[in-house]
């Protein structure tokens, strides 16, 4: 699909692809809180179970009215600028039993808090929603939004609501927000909808609850499957199992 602002001829802007995340016990190595590791290196996923009602997290509960409301005024905005919040993303944050299951199974703390829509400084006509943050804010997530009704996730280092806050307030920061290119290279695609994100982020921060507690004998089968791809799990861990 072409991400092209209305009346432009600009091609859309081509980000690198990448996935931040912390180890995998010695099947995947970080030297630091979080490392990027090359996008086509990681284990695949079939994107046709991925169709927004979370079987993986034992599917859906009641939705939480205060969450409702949240997710429809951010919608309400986003429909103001002729964008569309994704299903996936608004059924995991307006249920129950899921809208802080991100939280809940992080190892580095990392936590959902939600922007709103935030122009790309990257691209002219896209915007940013703020979904999920580190700690201490070593990496952000967002949802990225095209005028072409392409959206996807993307990380950086950068939180963009602090910001163009900042801007407004007059403050100076350490971020050009009028140099695309220091923008492209500070943001990174990750996932190419929120659900495939979430399963990924959750299923890596189980595995590694799960080695650094009952080891590699606790792993149930599709965080066996998902570590396969880097080593067999019956292979002595060192240099010949990664």
């Amino acid at each position: 699909m072409s991400g092209e602002p209305p009346g432009s001829s600009l091609p859309p802007v081509r980000f690198a692809s990448a996935w931040c995340a912390t180890d995998l016990g010695e099947y995947r190595t970080c030297r630091h809180t979080y490392a990027s590791y090359a996008y086509e290196s990681l284990p695949p996923l079939d994107s046709t179970r991925f169709t927004g009602a979370f079987p993986w997290l034992g599917g859906t509960g009641a939705p939480l009215p205060e969450q409702v409301t949240l997710l429809g005024r951010l919608a309400e905005n986003l429909a103001a600028k002729g964008l569309a919040l994704p299903r996936d993303f608004v059924t995991f944050h307006t249920d129950a039993k899921l809208h802080r299951a991100l939280d809940d199974i992080s190892v580095t703390w990392c936590w959902t808090h939600i922007s709103e829509p935030l122009p790309s400084p990257a691209e002219p006509g896209a915007y940013m929603v703020r979904f999920l943050r580190d700690q201490q804010d070593c990496v952000l997530w967002y949802l990225y939004f095209r005028p072409s009704g392409d959206v996807f996730v993307v990380f950086s280092h950068v939180d963009y609501a602090d910001e163009y806050e900042a801007r407004r307030a007059g403050d100076e920061t350490g971020t050009d927000l009028d140099d695309p290119e220091e923008q492209r290279a500070a943001l990174v695609r990750c996932a190419p909808t929120f659900e495939e994100f979430a399963y990924r982020f959750w299923i890596e921060n189980h595995i590694w609850r799960t080695l650094h507690g009952d080891g590699p004998s606790g792993l149930d089968r599709r965080s066996r499957d998902y570590l396969n791809h880097y080593a067999p799990l019956d292979a002595p861990l060192g240099e010949e199992a990664r």
